[in-house]
Protein backbone atom coordinates (compact mmCIF):
# COMPACT_ATOMS: atom_id res chain seq x y z
CA UNK A 1 0.00 0.00 0.00
CA UNK A 2 2.88 2.45 0.66
CA UNK A 3 3.44 2.76 -2.96
CA UNK A 4 0.12 4.56 -3.55
CA UNK A 5 0.19 6.47 -0.37
CA UNK A 6 1.73 9.86 -1.81
CA UNK A 7 -0.22 9.56 -5.20
CA UNK A 8 -3.24 11.68 -5.81
CA UNK A 9 -5.97 10.02 -6.54
CA UNK A 10 -7.29 10.79 -10.26
CA UNK A 11 -10.37 12.01 -10.68
CA UNK A 12 -13.07 10.03 -12.32
CA UNK A 13 -13.88 8.91 -15.94
CA UNK A 14 -16.97 9.60 -17.01
CA UNK A 15 -17.01 6.47 -18.46
CA UNK A 16 -15.71 4.11 -15.18
CA UNK A 17 -16.62 0.10 -15.34
CA UNK A 18 -19.44 0.36 -17.71
CA UNK A 19 -21.79 -2.81 -17.39
CA UNK A 20 -23.04 -2.92 -21.16
CA UNK A 21 -19.11 -3.00 -22.48
CA UNK A 22 -17.70 -4.80 -19.53
CA UNK A 23 -14.76 -1.87 -19.66
CA UNK A 24 -12.55 -1.29 -16.51
CA UNK A 25 -10.45 1.68 -16.71
CA UNK A 26 -7.27 1.78 -14.20
CA UNK A 27 -8.03 5.65 -13.57
CA UNK A 28 -11.29 4.99 -11.89
CA UNK A 29 -11.55 6.27 -8.65
CA UNK A 30 -13.32 3.46 -6.94
CA UNK A 31 -11.19 1.14 -8.56
CA UNK A 32 -8.14 2.45 -7.38
CA UNK A 33 -9.71 2.93 -3.32
CA UNK A 34 -10.52 -0.85 -3.75
CA UNK A 35 -6.91 -1.66 -5.12
CA UNK A 36 -6.18 0.34 -1.58
CA UNK A 37 -8.35 -0.85 0.86
CA UNK A 38 -8.04 -4.36 0.01
CA UNK A 39 -3.87 -3.81 -0.69
CA UNK A 40 -4.36 -5.36 -4.50
CA UNK A 41 -2.35 -4.16 -7.29
CA UNK A 42 -4.58 -2.04 -9.97
CA UNK A 43 -3.90 -4.28 -12.71
CA UNK A 44 -4.26 -7.72 -10.96
CA UNK A 45 -7.83 -6.18 -9.83
CA UNK A 46 -8.39 -5.34 -13.51
CA UNK A 47 -7.47 -8.82 -14.03
CA UNK A 48 -9.97 -10.51 -11.81
CA UNK A 49 -12.57 -8.34 -12.78
CA UNK A 50 -12.28 -9.12 -16.55
CA UNK A 51 -12.16 -12.55 -15.38
CA UNK A 52 -14.65 -12.91 -13.47
CA UNK A 53 -16.84 -10.95 -15.57
CA UNK A 54 -15.86 -13.07 -18.87
CA UNK A 55 -18.19 -15.32 -19.50
CA UNK A 56 -15.47 -17.91 -21.80
CA UNK A 57 -13.25 -18.17 -18.98
CA UNK A 58 -11.63 -21.45 -18.49
CA UNK A 59 -12.38 -23.21 -15.16
CA UNK A 60 -8.94 -23.51 -15.19
CA UNK A 61 -7.89 -19.60 -15.02
CA UNK A 62 -11.03 -19.00 -11.95
CA UNK A 63 -9.02 -22.49 -10.33
CA UNK A 64 -5.71 -20.31 -10.45
CA UNK A 65 -7.89 -16.60 -8.71
CA UNK A 66 -9.90 -18.66 -6.77
CA UNK A 67 -7.70 -18.41 -3.51
CA UNK A 68 -7.07 -14.63 -4.07
CA UNK A 69 -10.77 -13.92 -4.41
CA UNK A 70 -11.11 -16.40 -1.32
CA UNK A 71 -8.65 -14.09 0.53
CA UNK A 72 -10.03 -10.92 -1.10
CA UNK A 73 -13.45 -11.74 0.57
CA UNK A 74 -12.49 -12.88 3.91
CA UNK A 75 -10.67 -9.40 4.11
CA UNK A 76 -13.86 -7.81 3.11
CA UNK A 77 -16.31 -9.22 5.67
CA UNK A 78 -17.41 -13.04 7.42
CA UNK A 79 -19.96 -13.45 4.98
CA UNK A 80 -17.77 -15.82 3.04
CA UNK A 81 -17.51 -18.01 5.88
CA UNK A 82 -21.23 -17.69 7.40
CA UNK A 83 -22.05 -19.06 3.45
CA UNK A 84 -19.52 -21.53 3.63
CA UNK A 85 -20.48 -22.88 7.23
CA UNK A 86 -23.52 -25.28 5.54
CA UNK A 87 -21.64 -25.88 2.60
CA UNK A 88 -19.08 -27.53 4.72
CA UNK A 89 -21.42 -29.40 6.63
CA UNK A 90 -23.57 -30.79 3.76
CA UNK A 91 -19.81 -32.17 2.32
CA UNK A 92 -19.10 -33.64 6.33
CA UNK A 93 -22.63 -35.40 5.93
CA UNK A 94 -22.08 -36.60 2.40
CA UNK A 95 -18.60 -37.91 3.46
CA UNK A 96 -19.80 -39.74 6.35
CA UNK A 97 -22.81 -41.48 4.57
CA UNK A 98 -20.83 -42.52 1.81
CA UNK A 99 -17.83 -43.62 3.62
CA UNK A 100 -17.35 -42.90 7.51
CA UNK A 101 -14.27 -44.27 7.89
CA UNK A 102 -12.54 -41.71 5.95
CA UNK A 103 -13.73 -39.52 8.66
CA UNK A 104 -12.97 -41.26 11.03
CA UNK A 105 -9.36 -42.36 10.02
CA UNK A 106 -8.76 -38.51 9.77
CA UNK A 107 -9.96 -37.77 13.12
CA UNK A 108 -8.49 -40.55 15.09
CA UNK A 109 -5.15 -39.11 15.52
CA UNK A 110 -6.64 -36.53 17.34
CA UNK A 111 -9.63 -38.13 19.44
CA UNK A 112 -7.72 -41.03 20.58
CA UNK A 113 -5.37 -38.36 22.52
CA UNK A 114 -7.68 -35.89 23.30
CA UNK A 115 -10.23 -38.53 24.83
CA UNK A 116 -7.00 -40.23 26.72
CA UNK A 117 -5.98 -37.11 28.44
CA UNK A 118 -9.67 -35.93 29.21
CA UNK A 119 -10.34 -39.47 31.25
CA UNK A 120 -7.24 -39.48 32.46
CA UNK A 121 -7.70 -36.00 33.94
CA UNK A 122 -10.97 -36.36 35.30
CA UNK A 123 -10.23 -39.82 37.12
CA UNK A 124 -7.00 -38.11 38.95
CA UNK A 125 -9.24 -35.23 40.43
CA UNK A 126 -12.26 -38.18 41.73
CA UNK A 127 -9.64 -39.91 43.09
CA UNK A 128 -8.13 -36.74 44.60
CA UNK A 129 -11.28 -35.51 45.29
CA UNK A 130 -12.04 -38.96 47.23
CA UNK A 131 -8.70 -39.09 49.02
CA UNK A 132 -9.66 -35.78 50.77
CA UNK A 133 -13.58 -36.85 51.51
CA UNK A 134 -12.63 -40.15 53.00
CA UNK A 135 -9.69 -38.88 54.59
CA UNK A 136 -11.91 -36.16 56.50
CA UNK A 137 -15.25 -38.33 56.67
CA UNK A 138 -14.78 -39.52 60.15
CA UNK A 139 -12.83 -36.21 61.96
CA UNK A 140 -14.62 -34.35 64.25
CA UNK A 141 -14.74 -31.33 61.62
CA UNK A 142 -16.47 -33.32 59.72
CA UNK A 143 -19.68 -33.05 61.25
CA UNK A 144 -19.17 -28.97 60.68
CA UNK A 145 -18.40 -29.37 57.18
CA UNK A 146 -21.66 -31.39 56.36
CA UNK A 147 -23.61 -28.86 58.12
CA UNK A 148 -21.44 -25.76 55.82
CA UNK A 149 -22.17 -27.81 53.40
CA UNK A 150 -26.10 -28.26 53.30
CA UNK A 151 -26.09 -24.18 54.39
CA UNK A 152 -24.22 -23.37 51.11
CA UNK A 153 -25.34 -25.74 49.17
CA UNK A 154 -22.10 -27.21 47.73
CA UNK A 155 -21.41 -31.02 48.28
CA UNK A 156 -19.55 -31.78 50.95
CA UNK A 157 -16.35 -33.15 48.91
CA UNK A 158 -15.77 -29.37 47.82
CA UNK A 159 -16.28 -28.17 51.35
CA UNK A 160 -13.27 -30.85 52.13
CA UNK A 161 -11.07 -29.69 49.63
CA UNK A 162 -11.70 -26.26 50.34
CA UNK A 163 -10.96 -26.79 54.00
CA UNK A 164 -7.90 -29.07 53.62
CA UNK A 165 -6.56 -26.69 51.15
CA UNK A 166 -3.07 -24.95 51.58
CA UNK A 167 -2.89 -23.35 48.15
CA UNK A 168 -3.64 -24.06 44.55
CA UNK A 169 -3.00 -22.52 41.43
CA UNK A 170 -6.27 -21.82 39.71
CA UNK A 171 -5.13 -19.81 36.60
CA UNK A 172 -2.04 -19.03 34.87
CA UNK A 173 -1.53 -15.95 32.11
CA UNK A 174 1.41 -15.47 29.96
CA UNK A 175 1.36 -11.88 29.07
CA UNK A 176 3.33 -9.63 25.95
CA UNK A 177 5.63 -7.04 28.02
CA UNK A 178 5.92 -4.64 25.56
CA UNK A 179 1.51 -4.70 24.07
CA UNK A 180 -0.01 -5.96 27.07
CA UNK A 181 -2.05 -8.67 25.46
CA UNK A 182 -2.60 -12.30 26.59
CA UNK A 183 -0.28 -14.97 25.08
CA UNK A 184 -1.35 -17.78 26.86
CA UNK A 185 -4.06 -19.41 29.54
CA UNK A 186 -4.63 -22.18 31.43
CA UNK A 187 -6.94 -22.78 34.13
CA UNK A 188 -7.53 -26.08 36.44
CA UNK A 189 -11.09 -27.42 36.78
CA UNK A 190 -14.38 -26.23 38.47
CA UNK A 191 -12.43 -22.64 38.48
CA UNK A 192 -14.80 -19.79 37.38
CA UNK A 193 -12.74 -17.89 34.60
CA UNK A 194 -13.44 -14.71 33.56
CA UNK A 195 -12.11 -13.19 30.42
CA UNK A 196 -8.53 -14.05 30.24
CA UNK A 197 -7.77 -11.39 27.90
CA UNK A 198 -9.48 -8.17 29.91
CA UNK A 199 -7.68 -9.98 33.10
CA UNK A 200 -4.21 -9.69 30.87
CA UNK A 201 -5.22 -5.81 29.73
CA UNK A 202 -6.13 -5.17 33.68
CA UNK A 203 -2.47 -6.41 35.17
CA UNK A 204 -1.18 -4.46 32.33
CA UNK A 205 -2.46 -1.48 33.32
CA UNK A 206 -2.16 -1.69 37.17
CA UNK A 207 1.74 -2.79 36.31
CA UNK A 208 1.57 0.67 34.61
CA UNK A 209 -0.09 2.39 37.06
CA UNK A 210 2.02 1.25 40.03
CA UNK A 211 5.59 2.54 38.11
CA UNK A 212 3.97 5.38 37.08
CA UNK A 213 2.68 6.46 40.64
CA UNK A 214 5.88 5.70 42.60
CA UNK A 215 8.50 6.28 40.59
CA UNK A 216 9.80 2.64 40.24
CA UNK A 217 12.84 1.38 38.41
CA UNK A 218 11.53 0.13 35.41
CA UNK A 219 13.53 -3.03 36.04
CA UNK A 220 11.07 -2.97 39.22
CA UNK A 221 7.40 -4.12 38.81
CA UNK A 222 4.57 -5.41 40.67
CA UNK A 223 5.30 -8.53 42.74
CA UNK A 224 1.98 -9.75 44.06
CA UNK A 225 -1.67 -8.26 44.92
CA UNK A 226 -4.38 -9.80 47.17
CA UNK A 227 -7.92 -9.79 46.77
CA UNK A 228 -9.81 -11.77 49.91
CA UNK A 229 -8.77 -15.24 49.12
CA UNK A 230 -7.17 -14.59 46.21
CA UNK A 231 -3.71 -14.01 45.59
CA UNK A 232 -2.01 -12.86 42.02
CA UNK A 233 2.07 -13.77 41.67
CA UNK A 234 4.09 -12.07 38.74
CA UNK A 235 7.16 -13.02 37.55
CA UNK A 236 8.66 -10.89 35.11
CA UNK A 237 10.87 -11.79 31.83
CA UNK A 238 12.55 -9.29 29.62
CA UNK A 239 9.49 -9.38 27.15
CA UNK A 240 6.91 -11.49 28.71
CA UNK A 241 5.79 -11.82 32.18
CA UNK A 242 3.84 -14.87 34.05
CA UNK A 243 0.99 -14.03 36.10
CA UNK A 244 -0.10 -16.94 38.45
CA UNK A 245 -3.48 -16.99 40.55
CA UNK A 246 -3.43 -18.28 43.68
CA UNK A 247 -5.83 -19.76 46.36
CA UNK A 248 -4.48 -20.07 50.01
CA UNK A 249 -1.36 -19.30 51.36
CA UNK A 250 1.51 -20.23 49.01
CA UNK A 251 5.29 -20.88 49.98
CA UNK A 252 7.87 -18.90 48.56
CA UNK A 253 8.93 -22.24 46.56
CA UNK A 254 6.41 -21.25 44.17
CA UNK A 255 8.34 -18.10 42.87
CA UNK A 256 10.77 -20.41 42.10
CA UNK A 257 8.61 -22.41 39.81
CA UNK A 258 6.88 -19.03 38.16
CA UNK A 259 10.79 -17.79 37.55
CA UNK A 260 12.05 -21.27 35.91
CA UNK A 261 9.00 -21.31 33.70
CA UNK A 262 9.27 -17.54 32.37
CA UNK A 263 13.04 -18.50 31.85
CA UNK A 264 12.14 -21.87 29.65
CA UNK A 265 9.32 -20.16 28.19
CA UNK A 266 11.83 -17.15 26.69
CA UNK A 267 14.60 -19.79 26.06
CA UNK A 268 12.15 -21.88 23.68
CA UNK A 269 10.51 -18.84 22.25
CA UNK A 270 12.42 -15.65 22.57
CA UNK A 271 12.43 -15.20 19.29
CA UNK A 272 8.28 -15.03 18.82
CA UNK A 273 7.70 -12.84 21.72
CA UNK A 274 10.03 -10.41 20.20
CA UNK A 275 8.70 -10.12 16.69
CA UNK A 276 4.88 -10.98 18.16
CA UNK A 277 2.51 -9.12 15.66
CA UNK A 278 -0.89 -10.65 17.29
CA UNK A 279 -1.07 -14.13 16.61
CA UNK A 280 -1.09 -16.20 19.82
CA UNK A 281 -0.60 -19.70 17.44
CA UNK A 282 3.02 -20.41 18.06
CA UNK A 283 2.93 -19.76 22.22
CA UNK A 284 0.75 -22.87 21.73
CA UNK A 285 4.21 -24.78 22.73
CA UNK A 286 4.31 -23.08 26.37
CA UNK A 287 1.98 -24.72 27.53
CA UNK A 288 3.90 -27.56 29.60
CA UNK A 289 6.19 -24.74 31.29
CA UNK A 290 2.68 -23.27 32.50
CA UNK A 291 1.06 -26.27 33.31
CA UNK A 292 4.18 -27.24 35.75
CA UNK A 293 2.84 -23.95 37.66
CA UNK A 294 -0.86 -25.42 38.10
CA UNK A 295 0.45 -27.25 41.64
CA UNK A 296 -2.14 -27.54 44.20
CA UNK A 297 -1.07 -28.54 48.04
CA UNK A 298 -3.76 -30.18 50.68
CA UNK A 299 -3.04 -30.10 54.60
CA UNK A 300 -1.99 -33.62 55.81
CA UNK A 301 -3.43 -35.21 58.18
CA UNK A 302 -2.02 -35.30 61.44
CA UNK A 303 -0.67 -38.45 63.14
CA UNK A 304 -2.64 -38.71 66.44
CA UNK A 305 -2.44 -41.17 68.99
CA UNK A 306 -5.72 -43.24 68.85
CA UNK A 307 -5.22 -45.66 71.59
CA UNK A 308 -7.62 -44.30 73.49
CA UNK A 309 -10.13 -43.63 70.93
CA UNK A 310 -9.34 -47.50 69.06
CA UNK A 311 -9.66 -48.93 72.89
CA UNK A 312 -12.90 -46.96 73.54
CA UNK A 313 -14.05 -47.98 70.16
CA UNK A 314 -12.59 -52.27 70.98
CA UNK A 315 -14.87 -51.59 74.00
CA UNK A 316 -18.05 -50.54 72.63
CA UNK A 317 -17.28 -53.62 69.60
CA UNK A 318 -16.61 -56.26 72.66
CA UNK A 319 -20.23 -55.05 73.95
CA UNK A 320 -21.93 -54.81 70.92
CA UNK A 321 -20.59 -58.28 70.28
CA UNK A 322 -21.86 -59.60 73.62
CA UNK A 323 -24.74 -57.92 73.56
CA UNK A 324 -25.68 -59.10 69.68
CA UNK A 325 -24.80 -62.86 70.97
CA UNK A 326 -26.84 -62.90 73.71
CA UNK A 327 -29.44 -61.35 71.90
CA UNK A 328 -28.87 -63.65 68.90
CA UNK A 329 -29.13 -66.44 71.19
CA UNK A 330 -32.18 -65.89 72.73
CA UNK A 331 -33.46 -65.32 69.39
CA UNK A 332 -32.92 -69.03 68.49
CA UNK A 333 -34.36 -70.04 72.06
CA UNK A 334 -37.22 -68.18 71.11
CA UNK A 335 -37.76 -69.63 67.48
CA UNK A 336 -37.56 -73.04 69.48
CA UNK A 337 -39.83 -72.31 72.00
CA UNK A 338 -41.95 -71.47 69.15
CA UNK A 339 -41.42 -74.96 67.20
CA UNK A 340 -42.16 -76.72 69.89
CA UNK A 341 -45.35 -75.45 70.83
CA UNK A 342 -46.55 -75.72 67.30
CA UNK A 343 -45.71 -79.31 66.86
CA UNK A 344 -47.80 -80.28 70.25
CA UNK A 345 -51.43 -81.00 69.90
CA UNK A 346 -54.34 -78.68 71.63
CA UNK A 347 -51.74 -75.57 71.76
CA UNK A 348 -52.68 -72.99 69.17
CA UNK A 349 -50.65 -70.41 68.80
CA UNK A 350 -52.40 -67.26 67.38
CA UNK A 351 -49.78 -64.09 67.82
CA UNK A 352 -46.81 -63.43 69.07
CA UNK A 353 -44.69 -59.97 69.15
CA UNK A 354 -40.93 -58.98 70.42
CA UNK A 355 -41.03 -55.52 72.63
CA UNK A 356 -39.31 -53.95 75.32
CA UNK A 357 -37.32 -56.50 75.81
CA UNK A 358 -39.87 -59.35 76.09
CA UNK A 359 -41.69 -62.08 74.15
CA UNK A 360 -45.65 -61.87 73.83
CA UNK A 361 -47.34 -64.92 73.03
CA UNK A 362 -51.30 -65.47 73.19
CA UNK A 363 -52.90 -68.02 71.92
CA UNK A 364 -55.50 -71.19 72.41
CA UNK A 365 -54.66 -74.39 75.04
CA UNK A 366 -56.95 -77.38 75.33
CA UNK A 367 -56.71 -77.95 79.66
CA UNK A 368 -55.20 -81.94 78.60
CA UNK A 369 -52.26 -79.97 76.50
CA UNK A 370 -48.64 -79.81 77.87
CA UNK A 371 -48.02 -76.67 80.20
CA UNK A 372 -46.10 -74.34 77.92
CA UNK A 373 -44.23 -73.20 80.84
CA UNK A 374 -42.53 -76.41 80.82
CA UNK A 375 -41.31 -76.00 77.73
CA UNK A 376 -39.93 -72.32 78.64
CA UNK A 377 -37.52 -74.02 81.31
CA UNK A 378 -36.50 -76.72 78.70
CA UNK A 379 -35.19 -74.07 75.86
CA UNK A 380 -33.52 -72.23 78.49
CA UNK A 381 -35.22 -69.45 78.18
CA UNK A 382 -36.04 -67.07 81.10
CA UNK A 383 -39.54 -67.16 82.43
CA UNK A 384 -39.77 -63.49 82.96
CA UNK A 385 -38.83 -62.03 79.99
CA UNK A 386 -41.79 -64.59 78.09
CA UNK A 387 -45.38 -63.46 78.68
CA UNK A 388 -47.97 -65.48 77.94
CA UNK A 389 -52.05 -65.56 77.59
CA UNK A 390 -54.05 -68.42 77.20
CA UNK A 391 -57.27 -68.97 76.18
CA UNK A 392 -58.76 -72.50 76.91
CA UNK A 393 -60.39 -74.45 74.31
CA UNK A 394 -61.39 -78.31 74.21
CA UNK A 395 -59.23 -80.46 70.69
CA UNK A 396 -60.62 -82.79 68.77
CA UNK A 397 -57.94 -84.61 68.27
CA UNK A 398 -57.93 -88.54 69.43
CA UNK A 399 -55.61 -88.56 72.09
CA UNK A 400 -57.20 -85.19 74.34
CA UNK A 401 -60.39 -87.13 73.53
CA UNK A 402 -59.02 -90.82 75.00
CA UNK A 403 -57.79 -88.77 78.15
CA UNK A 404 -61.79 -87.29 78.67
CA UNK A 405 -63.31 -90.53 77.99
CA UNK A 406 -60.70 -92.18 80.39
CA UNK A 407 -61.60 -89.05 83.09
CA UNK A 408 -65.25 -89.78 82.54
CA UNK A 409 -65.97 -92.94 82.42
CA UNK A 410 -63.14 -94.06 84.86
CA UNK A 411 -62.65 -97.53 82.87
CA UNK A 412 -61.23 -100.42 85.15
CA UNK A 413 -57.65 -101.88 84.44
CA UNK A 414 -58.82 -104.63 81.95
CA UNK A 415 -60.30 -102.42 80.22
CA UNK A 416 -58.37 -100.51 76.73
CA UNK A 417 -59.60 -97.62 75.16
CA UNK A 418 -59.31 -96.64 71.54
CA UNK A 419 -60.29 -93.06 69.71
CA UNK A 420 -59.45 -93.69 66.04
CA UNK A 421 -59.57 -90.01 63.90
CA UNK A 422 -62.93 -91.05 62.86
CA UNK A 423 -64.20 -89.90 66.66
CA UNK A 424 -65.15 -93.70 67.02
CA UNK A 425 -64.83 -95.31 70.86
CA UNK A 426 -63.31 -98.93 70.58
CA UNK A 427 -63.53 -100.49 74.48
CA UNK A 428 -61.93 -104.08 74.71
CA UNK A 429 -61.14 -106.24 77.58
CA UNK A 430 -63.00 -107.41 80.85
CA UNK A 431 -65.68 -104.57 82.80
CA UNK A 432 -68.16 -105.11 85.37
CA UNK A 433 -71.60 -105.30 83.95
CA UNK A 434 -72.50 -102.38 85.94
CA UNK A 435 -69.61 -100.03 84.23
CA UNK A 436 -70.41 -101.56 80.75
CA UNK A 437 -73.85 -100.37 80.91
CA UNK A 438 -73.15 -96.64 82.60
CA UNK A 439 -70.47 -96.57 79.85
CA UNK A 440 -73.01 -97.03 76.98
CA UNK A 441 -75.03 -94.19 78.78
CA UNK A 442 -72.53 -91.54 78.97
CA UNK A 443 -70.38 -91.69 76.20
CA UNK A 444 -72.86 -89.38 74.12
CA UNK A 445 -71.66 -86.55 76.50
CA UNK A 446 -67.91 -86.68 75.43
CA UNK A 447 -66.85 -84.32 72.76
CA UNK A 448 -65.60 -85.36 69.62
CA UNK A 449 -66.94 -89.56 70.28
CA UNK A 450 -69.01 -89.85 67.32
CA UNK A 451 -69.92 -94.09 68.02
CA UNK A 452 -69.55 -96.39 70.64
CA UNK A 453 -67.79 -100.11 69.80
CA UNK A 454 -67.89 -102.64 73.10
CA UNK A 455 -68.49 -105.95 70.61
CA UNK A 456 -64.84 -106.96 72.14
CA UNK A 457 -65.96 -106.07 75.53
CA UNK A 458 -66.48 -109.26 78.20
CA UNK A 459 -68.37 -108.91 81.27
CA UNK A 460 -66.31 -109.79 83.93
CA UNK A 461 -69.08 -111.21 85.83
CA UNK A 462 -70.03 -113.63 82.57
CA UNK A 463 -66.16 -114.49 82.84
CA UNK A 464 -66.35 -115.34 86.58
CA UNK A 465 -69.25 -117.45 85.89
CA UNK A 466 -68.28 -119.26 83.46
CA UNK A 467 -64.85 -120.28 85.64
CA UNK A 468 -67.02 -120.92 88.12
CA UNK A 469 -68.43 -123.29 85.88
CA UNK A 470 -65.31 -124.85 84.70
CA UNK A 471 -64.42 -124.98 88.40
CA UNK A 472 -67.51 -127.10 89.55
CA UNK A 473 -66.86 -129.11 86.25
CA UNK A 474 -63.27 -129.97 87.77
CA UNK A 475 -64.73 -131.23 91.09
CA UNK A 476 -64.50 -134.90 91.73
CA UNK A 477 -65.71 -137.14 95.49
CA UNK A 478 -64.35 -140.52 94.88
CA UNK A 479 -66.42 -143.21 97.21
CA UNK A 480 -64.94 -146.32 98.66
CA UNK A 481 -65.86 -149.70 96.94
CA UNK A 482 -69.68 -150.80 97.11
CA UNK A 483 -70.92 -148.09 99.64
CA UNK A 484 -71.87 -144.33 99.39
CA UNK A 485 -69.39 -143.29 101.58
CA UNK A 486 -66.80 -140.85 100.48
CA UNK A 487 -63.25 -141.78 100.69
CA UNK A 488 -60.81 -140.85 103.28
CA UNK A 489 -60.12 -136.83 102.49
CA UNK A 490 -62.52 -136.14 100.03
CA UNK A 491 -65.02 -134.47 102.72
CA UNK A 492 -62.75 -131.44 102.51
CA UNK A 493 -63.28 -130.76 99.00
CA UNK A 494 -67.05 -130.23 99.89
CA UNK A 495 -66.60 -126.45 101.52
CA UNK A 496 -64.50 -125.52 97.99
CA UNK A 497 -67.18 -127.13 96.27
CA UNK A 498 -69.86 -125.00 97.98
CA UNK A 499 -68.12 -121.78 97.79
CA UNK A 500 -67.76 -122.54 93.70
CA UNK A 501 -71.50 -123.55 93.54
CA UNK A 502 -72.73 -120.50 95.50
CA UNK A 503 -70.79 -117.85 93.59
CA UNK A 504 -71.87 -119.60 89.90
CA UNK A 505 -75.94 -119.03 91.55
CA UNK A 506 -74.64 -115.71 92.49
CA UNK A 507 -73.56 -114.48 89.23
CA UNK A 508 -75.98 -116.79 87.27
CA UNK A 509 -78.49 -114.60 89.24
CA UNK A 510 -77.16 -110.83 88.86
CA UNK A 511 -76.65 -111.96 84.74
CA UNK A 512 -79.99 -112.69 84.63
CA UNK A 513 -79.09 -116.30 83.95
CA UNK A 514 -80.59 -119.42 84.52
CA UNK A 515 -78.04 -122.31 86.18
CA UNK A 516 -78.66 -126.11 86.03
CA UNK A 517 -76.26 -128.29 88.05
CA UNK A 518 -76.26 -132.04 87.23
CA UNK A 519 -75.22 -134.25 90.17
CA UNK A 520 -74.05 -137.35 88.27
CA UNK A 521 -73.37 -140.59 90.12
CA UNK A 522 -71.02 -143.05 88.85
CA UNK A 523 -70.26 -146.96 89.85
CA UNK A 524 -67.09 -148.84 88.59
CA UNK A 525 -68.14 -152.57 86.69
CA UNK A 526 -67.74 -155.03 89.70
CA UNK A 527 -71.68 -156.06 90.44
CA UNK A 528 -74.22 -156.16 88.30
CA UNK A 529 -75.76 -153.57 86.60
CA UNK A 530 -79.36 -153.82 88.87
CA UNK A 531 -76.78 -153.42 91.84
CA UNK A 532 -74.51 -150.69 90.68
CA UNK A 533 -77.30 -148.09 89.49
CA UNK A 534 -79.17 -147.82 92.58
CA UNK A 535 -75.58 -147.53 94.08
CA UNK A 536 -74.86 -144.67 91.99
CA UNK A 537 -77.76 -142.90 92.69
CA UNK A 538 -77.40 -142.84 96.08
CA UNK A 539 -73.93 -141.31 95.79
CA UNK A 540 -75.64 -138.16 93.97
CA UNK A 541 -78.21 -138.03 96.53
CA UNK A 542 -76.09 -138.29 99.44
CA UNK A 543 -74.35 -134.95 97.63
CA UNK A 544 -77.33 -133.28 96.77
CA UNK A 545 -78.54 -134.02 100.27
CA UNK A 546 -75.42 -132.11 101.13
CA UNK A 547 -75.51 -129.10 99.16
CA UNK A 548 -79.89 -128.96 100.33
CA UNK A 549 -78.53 -129.00 104.26
CA UNK A 550 -76.90 -125.71 103.58
CA UNK A 551 -79.06 -123.49 101.75
CA UNK A 552 -78.90 -123.96 98.15
CA UNK A 553 -82.34 -124.52 96.86
CA UNK A 554 -83.05 -128.01 95.12
CA UNK A 555 -84.85 -126.70 92.13
CA UNK A 556 -81.62 -125.77 90.94
CA UNK A 557 -79.90 -129.20 90.92
CA UNK A 558 -80.54 -132.60 89.31
CA UNK A 559 -79.10 -135.98 90.58
CA UNK A 560 -78.38 -138.31 87.37
CA UNK A 561 -76.78 -141.79 87.37
CA UNK A 562 -74.48 -143.23 84.96
CA UNK A 563 -74.51 -146.94 83.92
CA UNK A 564 -71.14 -148.85 84.74
CA UNK A 565 -70.93 -149.86 81.13
CA UNK A 566 -69.96 -146.52 80.21
CA UNK A 567 -66.84 -146.07 82.13
CA UNK A 568 -64.78 -143.26 82.17
CA UNK A 569 -61.22 -145.33 81.87
CA UNK A 570 -60.41 -148.59 81.09
CA UNK A 571 -60.52 -150.76 84.61
CA UNK A 572 -57.18 -152.54 83.97
CA UNK A 573 -55.34 -151.83 87.30
CA UNK A 574 -56.77 -150.72 90.95
CA UNK A 575 -56.44 -146.73 90.29
CA UNK A 576 -58.53 -147.15 87.34
CA UNK A 577 -61.90 -148.74 89.36
CA UNK A 578 -60.99 -146.32 92.24
CA UNK A 579 -61.48 -143.37 89.47
CA UNK A 580 -64.83 -144.76 88.30
CA UNK A 581 -65.88 -145.26 92.29
CA UNK A 582 -67.07 -141.22 91.90
CA UNK A 583 -69.36 -138.18 91.74
CA UNK A 584 -69.01 -135.90 89.18
CA UNK A 585 -70.87 -132.35 88.10
CA UNK A 586 -72.12 -131.11 85.15
CA UNK A 587 -73.73 -127.49 85.12
CA UNK A 588 -75.68 -125.97 82.69
CA UNK A 589 -76.27 -122.00 81.61
CA UNK A 590 -79.11 -120.76 79.65
CA UNK A 591 -80.77 -117.28 79.68
CA UNK A 592 -83.93 -116.63 81.93
CA UNK A 593 -86.67 -116.84 79.34
CA UNK A 594 -89.03 -113.38 79.12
Amino acid sequence: MSDYSNNPIPKASSEGLNSNNQTFELNDELTILRSLLLDIEPTKLKTLYERLENPQILPEDISKMLPEAVILRSKQDKQLGEVMVSTVENAIEASVKQDHNVLADALFPVIGPATRKAISTALEEMMQSMNQTLEHSLSPQSFKWRLEAQRTGKSFAEIVLLRTLVYQVEQIFLIHKKSGLLLQHLVTTQVTVQDPDLVAAMLTAIQDFVKDSFRVQKVDGLKSLRFGEVMIWIEEGPQALVAAMIRGNPPQELRLLLAEAIEKIHLKLGREIQNFTGETEAFQASQPYLEACLVVQYKSAAKKNYTYAWAFLGAIAIACGTWGFFTIREQLRWQAYLQKLNSLPGIVVINTKQAFGKYFISGMRDPLAVDPNTLIQQTNLNPKIVISQWQPYLSLEPQFTAKRVEKLLHPPQTVSLRVDNNGILNVTGYAPRKWILEARKLWTFIPGITQFQDQKLVEIELSELQLSKIKIEKEILFFTEGTTELMPGEIDKLPNLLLSIRKCLDIAKYLGKNVQIQIIGHTNSTGTERRNRPLSQARANKILSYLISQGIKINQFQALTVSSSLTSQPELTSESKEFNRRVSFKVLINNISK
